[in-house]
């Protein structure tokens, strides 16, 4: 079995590390975390008020961290009133010292007997190493939660928050339990499996000592705890023995009982898909829950009869610890960037929304204990920033996981910034005297020089089309190649982009420039028999489309001429996505002021800034919230548009669409049929629907992909170590349309990837619609 510890450090051992999960867990995470994901997204689109509640919970979240040591001080009255104990732990070491001291207290003095500890699942126990704390005192600590509980017999470590032994497959559990407890007939079913770990841990949970519970969310004003499963087994943990002991991040705390609304209602819906959890569980302990006398089972249930002294559902005799643990959360409360972190709800969303994660699990993508996106947030803030530099560069920053989390937290923010800090903190070797004068970056000097490479990737294409066609053939030598791979960590497996000398700004100044094209645009909408529109457009030349596929840059262009747009094409700088993907957020910081002085004048001027490259458009749209000042954000976002959008949009108010070009043959009752796959961050700007539309109505029956994403992920793809995690996502996207006659793509990466393994052309939609002539 897989043990999650902390990954190798060098790139050839993450690259082995990542082919060895691919083999052997890749499958079976996949397929669960893949249909999870496909359930939410369905239950989601089918809850009517689902945007209501994720913004409710949002805000009860912000609220409820705000006024995080008020709420201490609430539910320690609340509980301490009710008869319980509350104990705030600073640490690990903290929590594990005082849990162990409650255990030890129901040891027998005059046997010598240890007590034991059943526990229902709770990732903040794994977070602290409770278990091993205990089990090294001569404690017996079972796991209740099935899935916990295989990890426990197989001594392996959870792959997912939601799901610890979703990498584990039935036929290697049940060779496992065979093994291990040797049963008359060797286990087979998957209900054999299930019965005999029904019967075995209620026998341990019925003769329990100590029951120790997490809490899906603790209410400060009464003490209640929620528990949220699926097995019913985190009840009976918390019921059951004389003592109970539950424990927490102090970020669970919520404020009152009807603050519990929206959680318990999206919990279920963001975590596995379903309407709601089979077990709700509301506790204010020490409860009288009625617990079954297993000697006496037809006597009435416990607090039934309480008397008159006994204040009502409440046992005397029970004693219960809520222990509630710091860890570094109060620190990261205090910190603007990792603060939002806090807003978890712990649902695995993010994981399963996550193509990279889908593939390795969290073996791969995770630290010391958390996994998928939101893990960079908490384990840079509970384990420290070198666990959670052992994974973070997993995350592309695709931003599925933010419209999939259910209090829509800026994940890949998150990412982007721990990202930066370990930039910062890096002792490796310095490169500057490579690149000094070349890379214009803000960055400090001992940055990774392939992390530099990429992050200053408009300069170094300005170098390649300067320098085409020898740029080219250079680059495709054997000795450069190894080179590359070297020292940027480029695999020499991976096709490299060719340079064009004639760049897209070059061709439109040599065309005529914005008097050829405002010449065009009159002489076609004069044509026209539809309404005139009135506009002008700046189409915005990123890296790739100005030095690389010009074609899909000329195409655009000439259909915003066609539809009576006049176009104009200005050498502008890199928008800073490029940066921020490797975590360079001072580069990317001078990249966004650079870009919206440059244009500026476009906007007062009224002019649209029209964009191919669906990451440009999604860090206009998100990222320059965070780097410029709030009125030249709303600017810049209000006028920035997709390529594709802007053409249907153009049309839906009264732009000729004969000018277009449309599928040969195709007609409205016999469509072309082609596939289309959309940009992740198209699609999570929700700009995948009006391409789809467009194409339609040009004659093409589009296909879109239901795999999330294409793999290759900018300069993700690129790298070594990642380079067989990236075609296995691609693979999949691959298969899907390996027998279509015709493949399209929106994004950059997606196109390459596609080529790749496909091996034909795939051009850009904006292609497939622009005029011949």
């Amino acid at each position: 079995m897989a043990e999650r510890t902390h990954q190798p450090g060098s790139k050839s051992e993450m690259a082995a590390r990542i082919r060895q999960l691919l083999e052997t867990e890749g499958e079976a995470v996949h397929a669960h975390s893949s249909a999870m994901s496909a359930r939410q997204a369905q239950t989601y689109a089918e809850t009517d008020d689902i945007e209501t509640l994720r913004a409710d919970a949002r805000s009860i979240k912000e609220d409820a961290i705000d006024r995080l040591p008020e709420l201490l001080e609430t539910v320690r009255d609340a509980v301490e009133a009710n008869g319980g104990t509350v104990y705030v732990a600073d640490d690990a070491a903290d929590a594990n010292a005082y849990v162990s001291d409650v255990v030890a207290e129901r040891s027998d003095s005059a046997t010598g007997e240890q007590p034991s500890v059943v526990k229902s699942k709770s990732m903040t126990t794994e977070e602290i190493d409770l278990n091993e704390a205990l089990e090294t005192n001569g404690t017996d600590v079972y796991e209740t939660d099935l899935g916990e509980w295989v990890l426990q017999v197989a001594d392996d470590t959870p792959s997912h928050i939601v799901g610890p032994a979703m990498h584990i497959s039935q036929p290697e559990i049940a060779e496992l339990f065979t093994e291990r407890f040797d049963p008359d007939e060797p286990f087979e079913t998957a209900e054999e499996l299930t019965q005999f770990a029904r019967d075995y841990l209620g026998e341990r949970i019925r003769e329990a000592d100590v029951g120790i519970t997490g809490a899906n969310f603790v209410v400060a004003e009464t003490g209640t705890m929620a528990l949220v499963t699926n097995e019913g087994n985190a009840r009976k943990c918390a019921v059951t023995p004389d003592t109970h002991v539950a424990i927490a991040g102090v970020e669970k705390l919520i404020p009152s009982v009807r603050d519990l609304e929206p959680f318990v209602d999206l919990i279920a819906k963001s975590a596995t898909g379903q309407s709601i959890s089979q077990y709700v569980t509301m506790l204010t302990p020490p409860t009288a829950s009625p617990t079954l006398d297993f000697d006496a089972p037809d006597q009435p249930l416990a607090g039934a009869n309480a008397d008159a002294n006994t204040s009502a559902g409440t046992e005397p005799d029970r004693e219960f610890h809520l222990v509630l643990l710091d860890n570094g959360r109060m620190d990261m409360r205090e910190d603007d960037l990792l603060r939002e972190t806090l807003y978890c709800i712990r649902c695995g969303a993010c994981s399963n929304s996550c193509s990279n994660f889908q593939a390795v699990g969290g073996h791969a993508f995770g630290g010391e204990t958390y996994s998928g996106g939101i893990a960079t947030g908490w384990e840079a803030g509970v384990h420290g920033q070198e666990s959670a530099a052992e994974f973070n560069d997993l995350c592309t920053g695709c931003s599925q996981c933010v419209n999939a989390c259910p209090v829509k937290i800026d994940i890949p923010w998150i990412n982007t910034v721990v990202r930066d800090r370990i930039n910062r903190e890096g002792n490796g070797e310095s490169y500057d005297f490579l690149v000094d004068g070349l890379t214009p970056d803000a960055e400090t000097g001992g940055l990774d020089l392939g992390k530099r490479f990429f992050g200053n990737i408009d300069t170094v294409a300005k170098l390649g089309s300067t320098t085409a066609p020898v740029s080219n053939w250079l680059a495709q030598t054997g000795p450069a190649r190894r080179v590359l791979e070297s020292t940027l960590g480029i695999d020499q497996r991976r096709d490299l982009p060719s340079f064009q000398r004639e760049t897209l700004v070059d061709w439109f100044e040599n065309r005529g420039g914005v008097a050829t094209s405002r010449r065009r645009a009159e002489r076609a909408a004069s044509e026209a028999s539809e309404t005139a529109i009135d506009r002008e457009a700046v189409l915005y030349p990123d890296v790739y489309t100005n030095h690389v596929d010009t074609d899909r840059g000329k195409a655009a262009v000439r259909t915003l001429e066609a539809l009576g747009v006049p176009v104009s094409v200005p050498d502008l700088p890199e928008s800073g996505r490029a940066p921020l993907s490797q975590g360079m957020i001072a580069t990317a910081d001078r990249q966004a002021s650079r870009l919206y002085g440059a244009v500026v004048e476009d906007l007062d001027a009224g002019r649209d800034l029209v964009v191919i490259e669906p990451s440009d458009l999604a860090a206009f749209h998100r990222e320059y919230e965070r780097l410029l000042p709030n009125r030249s954000f709303e600017r810049l976002r209000d006028n920035s548009y997709e390529v594709c959008h802007y053409v249907y949009g153009l049309l839906e108010h009264g732009a000729d669409p004969d000018a277009l070009a449309t599928a040969d043959g195709g007609t409205d009752e016999q469509a072309v049929s082609i596939a289309y796959h959309s940009h992740c961050q198209q699609r999570t700007l929700g700009l995948e629907a009006p391409t789809t539309a467009l194409l339609e109505r040009c004659g093409y029956d589009p296909r879109t992909s239901s795999v999330e994403c294409c793999g290759m992920a900018g300069s993700f793809g690129y790298k070594q170590e990642y380079y067989e995690l990236s075609m296995d996502v691609g693979d999949r996207l691959a298969q899907e349309f390996e027998t279509a006659a015709t493949v399209v793509a929106s994004g950059t990466s997606c196109g390459d990837q596609l080529e790749t393994l496909l091996e034909r052309d795939v051009p850009h939609p904006i292609e497939l619609l622009a005029p011949t002539r």
